[in-house]
C-alpha cells in the first residue's frame, strides 16, 4: 500500500515538473528554456505554416500540429532575402521560404499579465529579419514588458500581386501576403501570449523603418482592428511621399514577372524552386520593386484617406525619426544637384523650398533626402493621428550620435559624417547600445539607451511614455514640443515643422521611387 502510494506521489510530481517544463502553444508544446539574466528567451515558435508550395502566395494557414515537445533554443529560418545585413551578422540563421516563426522574451512570474511588445523589422520590405542581434528583447523584458519578434514574407514571396491570384481569392486582392502574417503573428500573440505572462489586452506594435511603416498600415487596416492597443513608429510611414501601386499596378508588375520566369502563370510559377524566384526578383539592372498594395482588402484606401476620415485604429501612437537619416539615401538623388532636386519635387515653388535646404550642399542634399524618405512621411503620420484620432501622439527626434567603427558603412563612408542615421536608434529602444560588433558605448550613450528604452516601456504599460524618473513628455500637436533623446534629453519646440508642413502643401511634381 505504502510502495502504491509513493508511486502516485511521484507520477503527480512528474507530471508538476513537466507541466514546469513545456507551455501549451498552437500546434503543440514547446520546452521551456533556461532563464539568462532572470529573462526566457523561446525562439523560433511558428505562428502559422510554411507557406510553401501551393500556399505561396496565400494568406497564412494555420499552424501545423507537432508530436513531443518543440525545441525554444535556436532561431528559425529567416525568410529569402538579398544578404544585405552582413554588417550586423554573418547571417548564421539559415534563409527558408519556411519562415513564418517568432521569438519571446519574457521575465513574467506565474499569473503575472505584462504589457506587450510586438516588434516588426525594417529592411524596406526585402530584408531583415526578427532575430537580429539589435532586437534582441532580454533589457526590455527585465523592465517589464513581454517582447515578441517576428519574422514575415519578404519582397516577390510576401508582395507579388497577379490577375490569377486576384481571381482565387474570396477577397478579390492579392498582394499584401506580408501584411495578412503580420496580422497572423498578432492573433497568435491574443490567442497564446498569456502562456508567456503577457497581456492580450495590452498589446504594442512597433517596427522601424519598413517595420514603421507597417505599423501605420496595420493602424489604418480594418483587418488589424482589435488586435493592438499602442503604436510605435520609428521611421517610416505609409503618407507624404510614397506612393503605393494601385491592384491594377501591381497585377501588371506581377504579370511582368511571371512573363520574365517563363510566361505560364501562376500554378507555374508555384512549382518553380524559391532559389528560381528569388534570382529573378534580384536579377541585374531588375527594379521589381515589390511592396504593399492598394489591394481593396487589406487596404480598402490608403493610409493618409483611411486616416483623413477618422476611420483608423485610434490608439496611442508614439513616432519619431533620426536627425540625420538622410545620409544614407543621398544617394537616390543621383547626380542631381539639390537644385535640380527642387525643381523636380517643387517645381514653381522650389525657390522658396531653397530656403530650407541652406549650404552646405552635402549636408543640404542629405536633410532633402531624409525629408522626401523618412521625415515627411512619419511627421504627416503623426499630424494625421492629431487631426482625427482622440488618442494622443508623442513625437520625438533621437539626435544621439552611435559610436560606430569607421568602417561600419564601408569605404564609401570612411571618413564622413554619419551622425544620427537611420536605423540608429534601434539599439538604444532595445537598451543595449553595445551589442553590435565594434560599437563601444559610453556612458551617455548608456543614459540615452536606459531612458528610451524605459519610456517605451511606459507607453507599452499605459500608453503614456511619462513614468518616474524619466523626463516630461508632452502629447504633440503640430508645431508643438516633441523630445529630444541625444547629449540632451528633453522636450524642445518642433523646429522641423514648418519645412515639413511645406511639403505637405505642395504636391509633388514627381516623387522618385519608394526607398522603403
Amino acid at each position: 500500500m505504502r510502495a502504491r502510494l509513493l508511486c502516485c506521489i511521484f507520477v503527480i510530481m512528474t507530471a508538476a515538473a513537466a507541466a514546469q517544463d513545456t507551455v501549451a502553444v498552437d500546434g503543440g508544446r514547446i520546452a521551456v528554456p533556461a532563464e539568462a539574466n532572470g529573462v526566457r528567451a523561446f525562439k523560433g515558435l511558428p505562428y502559422a505554416a510554411p507557406p510553401v508550395g501551393d500556399r505561396r502566395w496565400r494568406a497564412p494557414a494555420p499552424v501545423e500540429a507537432w508530436q513531443g515537445v518543440r525545441n525554444t533554443s535556436a532561431y528559425a529560418p529567416n525568410c529569402l532575402q538579398p544578404k544585405l545585413y552582413n554588417d550586423i551578422d554573418p547571417f548564421a540563421p539559415a534563409m527558408s521560404e519556411d519562415c513564418l516563426y517568432l521569438n519571446v522574451w519574457s521575465a513574467a512570474k506565474a499569473g503575472e499579465a505584462r504589457p506587450v511588445i510586438v516588434w516588426i523589422h525594417g529592411g524596406g520590405y526585402r530584408a531583415g529579419y526578427g532575430g537580429e542581434p539589435r532586437h534582441d528583447g532580454t533589457v526590455l523584458a527585465k523592465k517589464g514588458v513581454v517582447v515578441v519578434t517576428i519574422n514575415y514574407r519578404l519582397g516577390v514571396f510576401g508582395f507579388l500581386a497577379h490577375p490569377d491570384l486576384t481571381a482565387e481569392s474570396e477577397h478579390h486582392a492579392s498582394g499584401d501576403y506580408a501584411m495578412m502574417d503580420m496580422i497572423a503573428a498578432l492573433q497568435w500573440v491574443k490567442r497564446n501570449i498569456a502562456a508567456f505572462g503577457g497581456d492580450p489586452g495590452r498589446v504594442t506594435i512597433a517596427g522601424e523603418s519598413a517595420g514603421s511603416d507597417a505599423v501605420s498600415r496595420l493602424m489604418a487596416t480594418p483587418r488589424a482592428a482589435g488586435l493592438f492597443q499602442r503604436a510605435i513608429g520609428e521611421s517610416g510611414a505609409a503618407f507624404g511621399t510614397m506612393r503605393d501601386d494601385t491592384l491594377a499596378q501591381a497585377e501588371a508588375k506581377g504579370a511582368a514577372f511571371t512573363k520574365a520566369m517563363d510566361g505560364k502563370g501562376i500554378a507555374a510559377l508555384r512549382q518553380r524552386s524559391s532559389a528560381e524566384i528569388l534570382a529573378l526578383m534580384l536579377a541585374p539592372n531588375a527594379n521589381w520593386g515589390f511592396g504593399p498594395t492598394i489591394d481593396g482588402w487589406m487596404m480598402p484606401a490608403t493610409a493618409a484617406d483611411i486616416f483623413a476620415v477618422g476611420k483608423q485604429n485610434d490608439v496611442p501612437l508614439l513616432t519619431g525619426w533620426n536627425a540625420d537619416e538622410g545620409i544614407l539615401f543621398e544617394g537616390m538623388l543621383g547626380p542631381d544637384t539639390l537644385a535640380t532636386a527642387l525643381q523636380k519635387r517643387f517645381g514653381p515653388a522650389a525657390q522658396t523650398a531653397a530656403a530650407f535646404y541652406p549650404p552646405p550642399e552635402a549636408q543640404a542634399r542629405a536633410r532633402f533626402a531624409g525629408d522626401m524618405v523618412m521625415n515627411v512621411p512619419t511627421w504627416s503620420w503623426a499630424v494625421a493621428q492629431t487631426r482625427t484620432g482622440h488618442a494622443p501622439v508623442f513625437l520625438y527626434r533621437f539626435d544621439q550620435v552611435p559610436p560606430i567603427p569607421a568602417d561600419w558603412f564601408g569605404k564609401d563612408f570612411l571618413g564622413k559624417y554619419v551622425g544620427a542615421f537611420h536605423s540608429g536608434e534601434i539599439s538604444y529602444v532595445f537598451g543595449h547600445p553595445g551589442i553590435l560588433p565594434g560599437w563601444r558605448p559610453t556612458a551617455e550613450d548608456e543614459r540615452v539607451a536606459d531612458t528610451m528604452s524605459s519610456a517605451w516601456v511606459a507607453f507599452a504599460s499605459g500608453g503614456d511614455p511619462n513614468g518616474s524618473g524619466l523626463p516630461h513628455w508632452s502629447a504633440y500637436q503640430p508645431g508643438g514640443q516633441r523630445m529630444i533623446f541625444g547629449p540632451k534629453i528633453g522636450e524642445a519646440p518642433d523646429t522641423d515643422a514648418p519645412r515639413l508642413q511645406f511639403w505637405l502643401e505642395h504636391p509633388p511634381v514627381s516623387v522618385p521611387s519608394s526607398a522603403r
